[in-house]
């Protein structure tokens, strides 16, 4: 949307990445990065790949995959300020849920592995967050052997500054759910929605949870007034 025109501008295809699925998309102050994901929806292969958008001069370029983290789609990315980092997905084809990432530089066009000591097991359909100094991930399907279908309110917190992972805690953590949504308010992660099984498209959440990471713990949101339940909503916040 052109600002203040209340009109529409197509962005130009050429040299853009092709059509996909369950990728991600960061802001970094001056474009949009575009990666990883399903190429040409259902039945086409996942990638590893991903092009940075200019909105001033309309054009793509691609970004590296040396050294990129490996193809997924369903995971998440967040922007620090200096870098997007990716983690978690799936591996397509119905493959191992992952909970490896990576770290893209977009000035030095070179991306960085991160840590896995102590990272929280791999998930999809997960949310995450950057609050300043950290990225939060919560949620998600674990998708594990014993029990394909297991819902998680687990998380984990990255430092890309000293590369560690540190668990958030459980203790009154919301329900279980993948398909949610968070935002940061600039104190505390707010999630709300979402659903119980991978498998329920119909039956959405309308609990959630406030977390507060400098004394990790979670308290409870109120119920009342609150929408009826949603499946992958969407949220903002505006500052208050």
């Amino acid at each position: 949307v052109a600002s203040g025109q209340d009109s529409w501008q197509p962005t130009t295809t050429d040299g853009g990445p092709e059509g996909r699925i369950c990728h991600s998309v960061v802001w970094t102050g001056s474009e949009m990065i575009v990666w990883g994901g399903q190429a040409n929806a259902f039945g086409g292969p996942t990638v590893n790949t991903g092009y940075r958008y200019n909105p001033t001069t309309d054009s793509w370029t691609a970004i590296t995959d040396e050294n990129a983290p490996s193809v997924r789609r369903c995971h998440s990315a967040v922007w620090t300020g200096d870098e997007m980092i990716v983690w978690g997905g799936e591996s397509g084809d119905g493959g191992p849920w992952l909970n490896t990432g990576g770290a893209y530089d977009p000035t030095t066009d070179s991306w960085r592995s991160i840590s896995l000591d102590n990272a929280p097991p791999g998930r999809m359909f997960h949310t995450a967050i950057w609050i300043g100094t950290e990225m939060i991930v919560w949620g998600g399907s674990l998708n594990t052997s014993a029990n394909p279908d297991l819902i998680t309110n687990s998380g984990g917190r990255y430092n890309p500054t000293t590369d560690t992972w540190t668990a958030t805690a459980t203790a009154d953590a919301p329900q279980a759910r993948l398909g949610h949504e968070a935002l940061w308010t600039g104190s505390e992660m707010i999630i709300w929605g979402g659903t119980t099984h991978h498998r329920d498209h119909v039956n959405g959440l309308n609990t959630g949870g406030i977390f507060d990471p400098a004394t990790n713990t979670w308290s409870p949101m109120s119920i009342v007034g609150v929408p009826e339940g949603v499946y992958f909503p969407s949220a903002v916040w505006t500052g208050n």
